[in-house]
């Protein structure tokens, strides 16, 4: 029945928001924010199966976030400029001819791999490499969020390379469509919104396979399951990489929906938000993690809106009250609602056993 459930609401809300892409539900400055939420839930997603079945408190997603991103602004750069020129940051600080390791990002396919090799080879490398130590619980918090910091101050002290501070800005298209035509803003929310759905569907067919129990029995007893004649460090290493895959298409895709990517976008307090918003939706649940993301990402910008210069606290204040209060997230107060007001089964009569007694010879 569970499974049934499961998806009645996968389709219910892929159907509402494929219905949000309707012309005139909503403008398309709405609708580009809600797909630039959606990009964040993809990278909730892949949380929830690193922290939430895995046990692996990833704090460093922005890393694999900017991987893709990056892979994917600099063909787009490069496809703006034309062929034979420089991407105009490069041209503002003096760059005269085009990095090597720009070059090859001029091919579509090329860049479109590194969206997903990137950050899923560094994810193996770095997990096999961690894991094979036994380093988990704090210190791999801590040394995935020292990565992210590491990445970001690289970012910024290249400034011919990456753009420096300021990242990739002032995209217009994206592999021939314009980025302000109301209809190719359409098409590419409908894109996230697929992308969104492959990803639930994969991470869901993981968590209900062979290998998403064993991933819950590394979480729950690692030396045992390594008695038994398995390698966690390779279970958690498959789980740590696909939720780099995600994060690193995440990334891509939100390129062109916001039309810039800088190191803002990345780092350790980004890398923190991704993880609040996974703990605020319920990092046990799918569905959760989604709609976690969508919230806090709605709230920030509907507080920013409203409270310029106070915002941070109010929504630092919401997710203190809602993780004190609700620590499974959203998702586990749905559920226990729906356990109060589902009508209990009554208990099967016990039948009594009839004893029979012993007659003396």
């Amino acid at each position: 029945m569970s499974r049934w459930w499961g998806l009645a609401w996968f389709g219910l809300g892929g159907a509402l928001l494929v219905a949000l892409a309707v012309p005139g539900v909503l403008d398309p400055f709405r609708l580009g924010l809600l797909a630039k939420y959606l990009c964040f839930a993809i990278v909730a997603v892949g949380i929830a199966l690193a922290w939430g079945r895995g046990g692996m408190l990833v704090l460093g997603q922005g890393v694999f976030f900017g991987l893709g991103g990056y892979a994917m602004g600099m063909h787009l750069k490069l496809a703006d400029a034309g062929p034979g020129e420089l991407p105009d940051f490069m041209v503002w600080s003096g760059v005269e001819r085009l990095p090597a390791v720009w070059v090859p990002f001029a091919n579509p396919v090329f860049a479109l791999a590194m969206v997903v090799v990137a950050p899923v080879g560094l994810a193996t490398v770095l997990g096999l490499l961690v894991f094979r130590r036994r380093v988990r619980g704090a210190y791999f918090a801590i040394l995935s969020q020292a990565l992210a910091a590491a990445f970001v101050i690289l970012l910024v002290g290249q400034q011919g390379l990456t753009g420096g501070t300021n990242g990739l800005t002032n995209f217009t298209s994206y592999f021939g469509f314009q980025r302000f035509d109301p209809t190719h803003q359409r098409g590419l929310y409908l894109a996230v919104v697929a992308v969104l759905g492959l990803a639930v569907v994969l991470v869901w067919q993981l968590m209900h396979s062979r290998f998403g129990k064993l991933l819950v029995a590394v979480r729950d007893g690692e030396d045992r399951v390594r008695f038994l004649g398995y390698d966690p460090a390779l279970v958690k290493t498959v789980a740590y990489a696909v939720a780099a895959g995600l994060a690193g298409i995440a990334g891509a895709l939100y390129v062109p929906v916001a039309g810039l990517f800088s190191p803002a976008l990345l780092g350790v307090v980004p890398s923190i938000m991704m993880v609040i918003m996974v703990a605020l939706g319920g990092r046990h649940s799918l569905p959760g993690a989604v709609l976690g993301a969508v919230l806090v990402n709605y709230a920030e910008t509907s507080l920013s809106e409203t409270f310029a210069d106070r915002w941070q606290y109010l929504l630092g204040a919401l997710l203190v009250v809602v993780i004190l209060w609700a620590p499974r997230g959203l998702a586990g107060l749905a559920a226990d609602a729906w356990a109060a007001l589902r009508p209990r089964r009554p208990a099967p009569a016990v039948t009594p056993v009839e004893t029979r007694e012993e007659v003396p010879v």
